[in-house]
């Protein structure tokens, strides 16, 4: 809206002097590093929350630095009024990609938080001084009529290096912009938005849950802005429209796996169509090419219905406020009313219906104008039949789950095992997952409900160090654990233990008390405290624990806050002199030991690592626990001594700290 504004000033002058005030303004608040009065108290809803924080720390930046992209292109087009400027939104959104792929491949891993901010704030201000010379230098140019002469020597040496692209006669300045069009601004970006954010929803959570996973949707979204503003020519309605047909069938295959499987039995075709599609890496393809062929129409309409540089901010207002409308459909709203990703099916029959749209429009224009009673029709019924084929799906995960919901932090659901095929069928047991990954299991057989299970079993190096601490006298096991999940280590609580559980999601206690008995049935006292772990630790008055567990590592989005230096300081302080920390660094993706060995070697603590091999089915899954103390005694009971081994160490580790992390190094 700020350079909708400016761009529609007549004032060079006013608006080089406004745009060059904020510019000041802002250095003047840099860097934009948030202070520790910022800390959250762990009730606030995360969402308002962080737009809070981001509003006021980096609001002002942000707003300069997207606003100059268009007011840029629309002193361009001022003063060069035969040239297209928008190609130089392609070339801003390839410097977006680059930052996006240097970051955590260059940036993180070779720089601090600290250096980091002060890097990024002297970039900043070289580039408001580049800013402020640009306005007045647009500024001294007295009109466009003016200076015709000038600009024509200019163009002439400008076109040797640019396309030929940009030497189209730019559009009729003086044609209307329709209101269906301006709809259109709106609506595609916002499309392409929502496919974006519930694509990368669906990756990160439920197929390839991986670290940084989230930056290859992210790359081929701006990869798409770049392909289609860059040159008008390479979008080709038919051929993109087509492929994106062809990218909503192979997902809905996939969607459809069993019935197609039955298909390729009866056609008499030997392919286990089940096992391929359930492959991470096809259906990883499969969504990011889906992501890329809708987006890449989405874009390539937008494109088609740019309009003449004179209305170029307007248009820019409208594809941002398409954008922030995506946002917050899938990051705000759908949180609020679906209880999985909902949205991605809803934006598939979406795309199937645009792509649809446009291949037929394009390839049989004069036909369907004669039916257009019949082009109704088929959408309709194209409509109807995807929406009965999500709906079935929707349905048939609901029937899966006992229950299911979702907020901020994802999807969790609970299922019910009737029969593993490793265990007594009479043996059947209840699971809690986030997305892919399993947060406990709990027998269901009468007698059977306070077994540990999975990474938790009396084998494992937690089991081992709850069972066999030595009780103090006077007292029970103070005990304090850092992730609920379905609560499956209150099995070790006893009469007169004080169990204290960190939880940041609250619908995991919910889940873990309604749906599970591992709490009900633990004699010990227990705490729950909801909020991030390492705040409420900081803010805890309690008296210092006897073990302290910390598990909360498992996913692909590990809490790095909790594996830094100044954090394990914390632990100390939370920790009996001879108390035990017991840190589970299971994890398919992250190599976790080497940082905690490193972190437990600054800090001058004995160390070893407890591995549980041997997984049968859901209730027996293997585990990684690393035990740190300065209680030797401990280390040397038998129960502990006879299965530890030496930590991995790397020698060439680097100290992990609030300022400092690097996933990429740790990355199997």
């Amino acid at each position: 809206a700020y350079a909708d504004l400016l761009g529609r000033w007549r004032s060079r002058k006013a608006v080089a002097i406004v745009h060059a005030i904020l510019l000041l303004s802002t250095v003047c608040l840099l860097p934009i590093t948030p202070d520790a009065v910022w800390k959250p108290d762990g009730q606030a809803n995360p969402t308002w929350y962080l737009l809070l924080l981001l509003g006021v720390h980096v609001g002002l930046p942000y707003f300069l630095l997207a606003s100059t992209g268009p007011l840029l292109q629309n002193w361009f087009a001022r003063v060069y009024p035969q040239r297209s400027p928008y190609r130089l939104y392609a070339l801003s959104n390839a410097g977006s990609m680059g930052a996006l792929l240097s970051y955590p491949f260059l940036v993180e891993p070779t720089l601090n938080t600290v250096w980091q901010g002060w890097m990024w704030s002297g970039a900043f201000v070289l580039f408001a001084i580049m800013c402020i010379g640009l306005a007045f230098s647009f500024q001294r140019q007295s009109n466009l009529e003016q200076s015709t002469t000038s600009n024509s020597k200019s163009k002439k040496k400008l076109t040797s290096s640019q396309s030929t692209e940009q030497d189209k006669p730019v559009p009729n300045e003086g044609a209307s912009i329709s209101w269906a069009h301006r709809v259109l601004w709106i609506v595609l970006p916002a499309f392409a938005c929502v496919m974006l954010l519930a694509v990368t929803n669906y990756l990160c959570q439920d197929v390839a849950v991986s670290p940084l996973m989230w930056v290859v949707p992210l790359s081929l979204y701006l990869l798409t802005f770049i392909i289609c503003f860059d040159r008008e020519s390479w979008y080709s309605r038919r051929i993109y429209s087509l492929v994106a047909l062809v990218a909503v069938m192979m997902v809905c295959n996939f969607m459809l796996a069993s019935h197609m499987e039955i298909l390729y039995r009866d056609l008499g075709i030997n392919f286990d169509y089940s096992n391929f599609v359930r492959r991470l890496d096809v259906q990883a393809f499969a969504f990011l090419f889906l992501l890329f062929t809708v987006c890449l129409l989405c874009h390539g309409e937008l494109v088609r219905l740019k309009p003449a540089p004179r209305y170029l901010t307007t248009f820019y207002l409208s594809v941002s406020v398409g954008g922030a409308l995506g946002g917050i459909l899938v990051g705000v709203v759908c949180p609020a009313i679906f209880s999985g990703y909902h949205e991605l099916h809803l934006a598939i029959i979406a795309a199937a219906l645009f792509s649809g749209y446009v291949f037929g429009q394009e390839a049989f224009r004069t036909w369907l104008r004669e039916k257009r009673l019949y082009k109704a029709l088929c959408g309709v019924a194209a409509l109807v039949g995807l929406y009965v084929v999500f709906w079935s799906q929707a349905e048939r995960m609901a029937t899966a789950a006992v229950a299911i919901e979702r907020n901020f932090y994802g999807v969790l659901w609970v299922q019910d095992h009737f029969q593993d095929s490793t265990e007594e069928p009479s043996w059947y047991g209840r699971a809690l997952y986030h997305g892919r990954i399993l947060h406990g299991y709990q027998y269901l057989t009468p007698g059977r409900e306070r077994v540990p299970t999975t990474y938790y079993m009396e084998n494992s190096g937690v089991g081992l160090t709850l069972r066999n601490f030595p009780r103090p006298e006077g007292r029970g096991l103070r005990v304090g654990l850092v992730g609920l999940g379905a609560g499956t280590l209150a099995c070790y609580g006893e009469s007169g233990d004080h169990y204290t559980f960190y939880e940041i999601n609250p619908q995991v206690i919910d889940f873990a008390k309604a749906y599970f008995t591992f709490l009900s049935d633990c004699p010990a006292e227990l705490d729950f405290r909801l909020g991030d772990a390492r705040l409420s630790l900081e803010r805890s008055e309690s008296l210092p624990d006897d073990v302290l567990v910390l598990d909360a590592f498992s996913g692909d989005a590990i809490p790095t806050h909790l594996l830094t230096r100044e954090a394990f300081e914390l632990y100390e302080q939370r920790l009996t002199p001879d108390g035990v920390l017991c840190v589970h660094v299971s994890n398919r993706h992250l190599r976790l030991e080497p940082v905690v060995a490193r972190l437990a070697d600054e800090a001058g603590w004995s160390i070893v690592t407890i591995a549980k091999r041997g997984a049968v089915g859901l209730a027996e899954t293997e585990s990684d626990w690393m035990l740190l103390t300065r209680n030797e005694d401990f280390l040397q009971l038998p129960a502990i001594a006879d299965v530890q081994r030496p930590p991995e160490r790397d020698p060439t580790m680097p100290l992990w700290t609030d300022g400092y992390h690097n996933l990429l190094r740790i990355l199997r």
